[in-house]
């Protein structure tokens, strides 16, 4: 029994460890690059120039997502469906929130996101294509039915938006009318997560986990340190 678990205990760190250890020259490369972006930028709103790193978020957030696709180990029509309707549905729900305080609560967006439709940016809607795909890769390795590996996402993508919340008006990301997220802000990024997850984890059949675990491990780390900053001041 003793050797059993010993075998089981090395299969789950052999596990974890090829999750996290690039083994392709394009997986090293694209993972270098978002921890050298992330930590470059962290230096810069800190000690730098804050309004002008703060300025370059679109042009970040667009080199990640093409290092996300170009990461996937097939980019087919199931692939391409469950994007756009994380793009739409995104896109629509935000649409509903920032003009009529539907789902999220009322709030309005910044101008450092970018280009707006509607008051919404349009990287926004990029921006939950992103967040499906790497806490949904993250999701199904540790729950192989897609229900629950859906469930898991979205609680990532839940508990991703309660760490940047308290930054998000600082970076002149969004702003809630009342300066706090209400809690409906965060029942409704679930329920909407939720079923565009069970999408993915149907549609995207090879998934790319190792650079998702380490874009999401940075965002938490990223924004987290922010946060942490933020509640000390």
């Amino acid at each position: 029994m003793s050797v059993i678990c010993k075998n089981c205990s090395r299969s789950n760190a052999n596990a974890m460890k090829n999750f996290f250890i690039p083994q392709t020259g394009t997986a090293k490369i694209a993972v270098g690059l978002i921890w050298l972006f992330h930590f470059s930028g962290l230096m810069g709103i800190l000690f730098i120039d804050r309004e002008l790193f703060l300025e370059t978020t679109p042009v970040n957030l667009f080199i990640t997502i093409v290092l996300l696709f170009v990461n996937l180990p097939d980019v087919n029509y199931k692939v391409l469906f469950a994007a756009a309707v994380a793009f739409i549905v995104g896109m629509g729900v935000e649409l509903l929130g920032v003009n009529y305080g539907l789902i999220f609560g009322q709030y309005v967006y910044g101008d450092n996101l970018g280009v707006k439709v509607g008051g919404v940016p349009l990287l926004i809607g990029a921006n939950w294509v992103m967040l499906t795909f790497i806490t949904g890769a993250v999701g199904a390795v540790f729950f192989k039915r897609a229900v629950f590996a859906a469930a898991c996402g979205a609680l990532l993508m839940v508990l991703l938006d309660l760490v940047i919340e308290p930054v998000a008006p600082k970076f002149d990301y969004w702003e809630f009318a009342d300066d706090t997220a209400p809690l409906s802000n965060y029942i409704g990024w679930f329920l909407v997560a939720f079923p565009i997850q069970w999408l993915y984890q149907k549609q995207v059949k090879q998934k790319d986990q190792v650079f998702s675990f380490h874009l999401v491990l940075i965002q938490f780390l990223f924004f987290g340190i922010f946060s942490l900053l933020q509640l000390a001041s």
